[in-house]
């Protein structure tokens, strides 16, 4: 099977865009398999002439609108698998899922992140048409019409989570008379006690019911009175996740730490029972990473018991979307302050003591430039803690990080920016990034991705500004062209994260003006010492002036300063 995945990248490729797919389309008629990375792809695959293609995956969705998902499903009636989120499908309707239904009637999975409302008559299509569906998955809707859930009666595994205002009365009903589902995920919603004991006492043939972060389930059950119901198992947090895992397996996997591992290594396993611990990894990934952004109080004991656990386990996954989703849930789930970039340790201790730093490691050196950018995240995030940066650059980290800034992919070089950042603070990391090339992959990115990138820009300047405190590495950042890379973006950069970043820097390369020639080459730079001066006038007004105070000690410097309006600022 052939596998493309289509991300953003730079020069000479700048974009994925129509042109791009008419050239490839005469090498795709016998494409299977496609994934994409690329906010803003999607009306280009509709040119994308794969005629056998069977599976397509998106995971940034939001631009995918109704027209575009009818034509992609005209031009590929063999389809089987669908799959768009976690980003959110704001522009898809229920139309576009009944045009699916029509076009594609092979089609046996279908998982779609965010659909606002499905109502029946899409359900009814897809009931009516695709009779080999197996998997659905709709998650995040406001509105399911959850009688027509009921006509899915092809379908074993059903995931609803985090879905708003389904009656679980009805829902409850309808879904335990299908007659093929051996799994449900009804994760993150209002269910009630009522509806669950309804779904584990009547269901025909149902083996999993996953019901993670379900408040009100949880505040009225006793948990000792859920540990059974006719060899079903119910996946909440109140038992324990891999607990309610391991009781699918026979008595000698009820000592394994890590029953989804012990999984993945047993031989001679039971076709039935894989497709199910497929599944489960699958919809835990996808719970855990929504759980993980919303980084609820209340569950800061779950992420230390179980959570943390739960996603180094995922990380191991053979299921690369898996992998990628478990990496992102990582990310988020040790920051507890996005505004001051505050980690918190025990999570992150968590992971670094579950081996999770190679984990991550490898997943970065993989060729799928999804997994780079989400374990580079990770890895980023993880390294605000002092003692996981320094697992970090002992486990070539640093190498690893210095060549995915060099990536062509946009997504990929910013995240890879943001691990050399946080490893610039300490110290002693400063050398070994000069050492594995990560200053010239930093002034790179400058000039290869100078505009509307205010994320990246921000992480190669304030890495460039860490290491430019460093007397060697300040000349280094000298020789590899940063002092010109900085000054246009005090220059002529809107962003004022860059703006502070790209001052800092300066400041930080002409404090050592006496051992080198930085001080004077800034001077040098055109515009460079003007656009300081107009700097203290913003709210980066204490970086600039630091850059400009350190930068009057050379005498011409300071002749320009003057001239520039600099004493009166």
């Amino acid at each position: 099977v052939l596998s493309f995945t289509l991300g953003v990248t730079g020069p000479p490729f700048s974009q994925f865009n129509t042109g791009a797919v008419v050239s490839l389309s005469p090498r795709c008629k016998n494409l299977q398999r496609l994934k994409f990375h690329a906010a803003g792809s999607v009306d280009a695959l509709v040119s994308l002439q794969a005629r056998e293609l069977r599976e397509i995956s998106g995971g940034f969705c939001r631009d995918i609108t109704d027209v575009a998902l009818s034509v992609i499903a005209a031009r590929h009636e063999m389809l089987e698998s669908v799959h768009f989120g976690p980003d959110a499908c704001e522009r898809i309707s229920s139309d576009a899922i009944k045009a699916l239904a029509y076009c594609c009637p092979r089609l046996r999975r279908l998982w779609m992140s965010g659909v606002k409302e499905i109502n029946g008559d899409a359900i009814n299509a897809l009931a009516e048409h695709c009779r080999k569906l197996k998997d659905v998955g709709f998650v995040e809707s406001d509105n399911i019409d959850e009688v027509a859930l009921g006509n899915l009666n092809s379908v074993k595994f059903l995931s609803v989570a985090g879905t708003r205002n389904l009656k679980w009365g009805s829902a409850a009903q309808v879904l335990s008379r299908l007659p093929c589902m051996v799994c449900l995920d009804i994760s993150r919603t209002d269910v009630n006690l009522s509806a669950i004991t309804r779904f584990l006492s009547s269901s025909q043939n149902l083996k999993v019911l996953c019901a993670l972060n379900c408040p009100v389930f949880e505040g009225e059950v006793d948990s000792n009175t859920m540990q059974s119901h006719k060899g079903r198992v119910l996946l909440t947090f109140l038992n324990g996740i891999f607990k309610g895992v391991t009781s699918l397996f026979a008595d000698n996997s009820k000592n394994v730490t890590d029953v989804l591992q012990y999984w993945r290594r047993t031989k001679n396993r039971d076709k039935n029972l894989d497709e199910i611990v497929v599944w489960i990894e699958w919809v835990f990934s996808y719970s855990l990473l929504r759980i993980a952004e919303n980084n609820l109080k209340e569950l800061d004991d779950f992420w230390l018991t179980q959570g943390a656990a739960v996603l180094l386990s995922l990380l191991r996954s053979s299921q690369e979307e898996v992998q990628e989703r478990a990496a992102t849930a990582v990310a988020s789930f040790v920051v507890i302050d996005d505004e001051n970039a505050t980690v918190d340790f025990q999570r992150a201790e968590a992971i670094l003591r579950g081996d999770g730093i190679r984990l991550l490691l490898d997943l970065a050196r993989s060729c799928q430039e999804g997994l780079q950018s989400e374990a580079a995240k990770a890895i980023a995030n993880l390294s605000i803690d002092s003692k996981v940066a320094k697992a970090v650059a002992g486990s070539g980290g640093i190498n690893i990080l210095a060549n995915l800034a060099k990536s062509m992919n946009r997504l990929v070089a910013e995240e890879a920016a943001g691990g050399l950042l946080n490893l610039s603070v300490e110290d002693d990391h400063k050398g070994a990034i000069a050492e594995a090339g990560g200053i010239k992959a930093l002034v790179d990115l400058i000039f290869k991705w100078s505009s509307n990138t205010d994320g990246l820009l921000e992480h190669a300047t304030g890495a460039l500004a860490n290491l430019g405190a460093d007397e060697k590495c300040s000349m280094e950042v000298a020789v590899a062209g940063g002092i010109h890379a900085l000054a246009m973006l005090a220059r002529a950069c809107k962003f004022e994260g860059v703006q502070e970043q790209a001052a800092r820097a300066l400041a930080n390369l002409a404090a050592d003006g006496d051992s080198n020639s930085n001080n004077a080459a800034i001077g040098q730079e055109a515009g460079a010492l003007e656009a300081l001066v107009q700097l203290t006038y913003s709210q980066n007004e204490a970086e600039a002036a630091g850059a400009l105070w350190n930068l009057s000690f050379d005498d011409k410097n300071r002749e320009a300063i003057a001239a520039a309006g600099g004493v009166e600022a």
